[in-house]
């Protein structure tokens, strides 16, 4: 038996109705998508962190999901985890011509990154998803969904030439939504901070920078230099609470200079 037959039958056997987990029977897809989106989450921490033992065991935990969704759809008649490795195989192949197809294989990545979109586009196509950003998931972090959704209208010339026209762009959403804040309709305040949010997120797809590995590293950033300010004030003693805030910030102040030294 392969490891994965192995994990396959270990899963079978936690969805028996008789002699199984209980919780396990109990789950649906909807009630464990949020544990798939966690487990996809902790990968990424873990190859942010550089430890690889834990990248092994959340690659399991991650691996593991595919095979609970798999096992449900089973049970329902409408696949099985064969129908998704054939699957996620076929398309890699279909995408990859220039490797398993006759086109030429000394395409270059930038070349290549654009033959990608266009087979993805004939696909969208094939299933009746004509609208441009038809197909970005709905289920994506709203950073990441932004920032891919003016990706895609960027491929349709949607786009602002330079980082010079976000900025500006920025600059008024700011002016918007200090207006709101000083009217105090905060409804209003929401839905300007959200138009914020996506000129920042759309900044960071100009960039060519992922913003929520840009986020996950400012809230790195952030404990880290808070702890520096919990660990100084111990030093005499003393918690945050009894400090204030000017002589936290000074702190800050120091956990930024200790970080460029």
């Amino acid at each position: 038996m392969t490891p994965v037959d192995r994990l396959i039958a270990i899963m079978a056997q936690l969805r028996a109705p008789v002699g199984g987990c209980p919780w396990d029977v109990e789950q649906t897809f909807e009630t464990i998508a949020p544990y798939t989106l966690e487990e996809a989450y902790e990968v990424a921490d873990a190859i942010e962190r550089g430890d690889m033992d834990d990248l092994k065991s959340e690659l399991g935990d991650l691996l593991f999901q595919v095979v609970f969704h798999a096992r449900m759809a089973e049970e329902k008649g409408l696949f099985v985890f064969n129908d998704v490795a054939n699957a996620i195989a076929d398309k890699l192949e279909r995408r990859h011509p220039h490797v398993f197809g006759e086109e030429d294989a000394k395409i270059d990545g930038a070349a290549q990154k654009v033959r990608w979109e266009d087979i993805k586009a004939a696909e969208r196509k094939d299933k009746e998803q004509h609208g441009v950003l038809d197909d970005v998931p709905v289920g994506l972090p709203a950073l990441a969904r932004a920032a891919k959704l003016t990706k895609r209208a960027a491929r349709v010339g949607f786009d602002w030439p330079s980082t010079d026209e976000v900025f500006d762009k920025f600059v008024e959403e700011v002016a918007e939504l200090r207006a709101e804040i000083a009217a105090g309709d905060l409804d209003k305040a929401k839905d300007e901070m959200g138009d914020l949010l996506f000129v920042l997120a759309n900044l960071a797809r100009k960039l060519g920078v992922e913003p929520e590995d840009a986020l996950r590293g400012a809230n790195a950033k952030f404990i880290r230099r808070f702890h520096f300010i919990e660990a100084a004030l111990a030093q005499d003693g003393r918690t945050p609470e009894q400090s204030d805030l000017a002589e936290m910030d000074g702190l800050w102040d120091a956990a930024k200079a200790a970080e460029r030294a």
